[in-house]
Parts: structure tokens; sequence; C-alpha cells
């Protein structure tokens, strides 16, 4: 098995560029995943986070996993469970408007902290965008202005710790599935590990590595390339010993983005006019779907919004 894509973005501003955007490309079309080191994200930063974060599980979550795993009875399941995961989870909204200030328990230091982190993020993963662009021969700003809707993105953070499970062989950390979304980027526990992705058949470690920004591409990133780059499966696998951290921020259409292959992409103008792979959507009416759908395959999803087309009229992202 090939070794894990990793990307130094240190050398896309010298004569390594070129090789290191085809590493990237490399990796949108074959991975759907890839390890971010040199981002520009100060490492002390981070540490700052992941200290804020772990003490804030300790402090305000830990309690509460315990008392909802003995309320279930998850401790002592003798068959595989498919309707819940073993993490605990909070979420936090920046984009277009932020809800960090209402979100319950977190010290106003972890607040102001984690409010920075976003905005790193964001600048981070519209970079990224616009180094997919320039791999598939988009205009720059494209893919930024195809999530823009009427009032921008949506991105948002979704907080989640994975404490030691006593049956991880019948209890997944989080089940398979795809992300719904545009670009994912993940900040993962260094030490404890337990993400995979399935490559060709095979689940596969995504390895731990400090200071890193893991990346992968949502199905609206497969939509809108016209399936070059696809949204892949991923999983959360439990751990007997070590609470993993994960940080997941999603860089995601507006509500109201009408969303659809790139013209520039379509092979030809008939599949333009009549016989694309895939549909044409507002994002919000995809997001209904998915969160009913979630742990299944995306292929009906997509199947089930082309069915439901009824705006030929979207008119092409206007990029001047």
């Amino acid at each position: 098995m090939e070794s894990f894509p990793v990307i130094n973005m240190e050398n896309l501003n010298g004569e390594k560029r070129a090789i290191t955007m085809d590493k990237i490309k490399d990796a949108c079309e074959n991975w759907g995943f890839f390890e971010l080191v040199n981002h520009g994200i100060p490492p002390e930063f981070m540490d700052t986070v992941e200290r804020m974060t772990k003490g804030h599980y300790r402090k305000c979550m830990d309690q509460r996993f315990r008392e909802l795993v003995a309320s279930k009875g998850l401790e002592n399941v003798q068959t595989e469970v498919h309707d819940l995961d073993w993490e605990s989870t909070f979420h936090l909204k920046h984009l277009p408007l932020s809800n960090i200030s209402q979100v319950p328990d977190l010290e106003d230091d972890y607040r102001k902290v984690m409010k920075e982190f976003a905005v790193k993020l964001e600048k981070l993963a519209e970079e990224l965008m616009d180094l997919l662009c320039e791999n598939l021969g988009l205009e720059k700003g494209y893919l930024k202005k195809a999530f823009h809707g009427s009032n921008g993105p949506n991105f948002g953070t979704k907080v989640s710790n994975y404490p030691p499970c006593p049956k991880p062989e019948l209890i997944k950390g989080l089940r398979a599935h795809t992300d719904a979304g545009g670009v994912i980027l993940l900040f993962q526990d260094d030490k404890v590990s337990g993400l995979q992705l399935l490559k060709d058949g095979q689940w596969v470690d995504v390895p731990p590595m400090r200071h890193s920004i893991v990346v992968n591409l949502g199905d609206q990133i497969e939509v809108i390339t016209n399936g070059k780059y696809k949204s892949v499966l991923h999983r959360v696998v439990a751990q007997t010993d070590g609470n993993r951290m994960s940080i997941a921020s999603f860089y995601n259409p507006g509500s109201d983005a009408a969303i659809y292959p790139a013209p520039a992409l379509m092979e030809s103008k008939a599949e333009e006019a009549s016989k694309a792979a895939y549909p044409k959507f507002v994002f919000e009416d995809y997001m209904k779907l998915y969160a009913a759908l979630k742990f299944q395959a995306k292929e009906p999803r997509f199947q089930a919004m082309k069915a439901m087309e009824s705006s030929p009229n979207l008119e092409p992202i206007a990029t001047a």
C-alpha cells in the first residue's frame, strides 16, 4: 500500500511548487484525504487549542459521557451496536453567524482561542480551495463563489472526544460515512489513533502527526468537480486505551447555494445539457436528506437529489 499523502505547504513557495501541486492533485483524485504540514497555523497555538480542548472535556464532559454510557448499558453490550457512536461532542458555528458566545460551559479563554482558530482555519480552507481550482483548471475563486449563496459559506466545528472503549469490536467511535459538505479540516490527536478511510476496499489508518491538519473532501466537491475528486468513506475505530481528541471544521456551501457540476468540467456539451451524472440542487435540501441517511451510501443521495431537480435555470457562477 502506498503511503498516506503528506503535503508540505512551504514547498508551494519555491521550485518544488509543481511537484507539490501534483501531490495535491493525486491525493484529491486517489485518496480524498491528505495531511498538511507547515500550513501556517503556529504549533504553539495548536498546543493551546489541544490543551484547552482536553481540559474542557475532563472538566465538563467526561462525567456526562460516563453517565450516558451507564444509562444505555453500553459497557456490557454483547452484540454489535449499529445506531450510536462512542463519542462525546459539541458543535460551534462560525459562519454566517457565530454561536460561540452561547455554547454553555466554555471558559472565556477557550471561547477566544476557538474563535481565533476558526479564523485561521477559514483562511486555510479558502487557500486550499484555490489550489484545487488551479489543479482543476477552474478560475481562481470558482469554488469559493460556488459555495457563497446569498450569505456566504456555512463554517462550523465539531469538537469530539473518543474515550477508552471496553468493546471496540462492537461499538464504533464513529460509523462509516462520507461528509456531506465541502472541505473538512481536522486537527486530531497525535498520540491516540482511530481515524480510517476506505481505499481500494481496505481500511487505511490516517496517521496521527503532531501539528498537522488532515484534509478531506465532502460530497459537494464531488458534485462540483463532476466526480474528478470524490468524497471517501471514513470511520473512527474506538480504542481500549487513551482518549482521542478530534476537532473537525467544515467549510460548507451556504444554505441557499446552488450546487451543480462546473460546466468547464463536463465532458461535452451534451453532458452539460442533459446527461450529467451528478444532480443540481440547493445545499440545504441535500443536508435535509443527509441528516436521515448519513451512514448510508452517498450514491442514493445523489440519485434522490437528481429526481428532485426542478430548477433548470440555475445560472453559471460568475467569477469576474
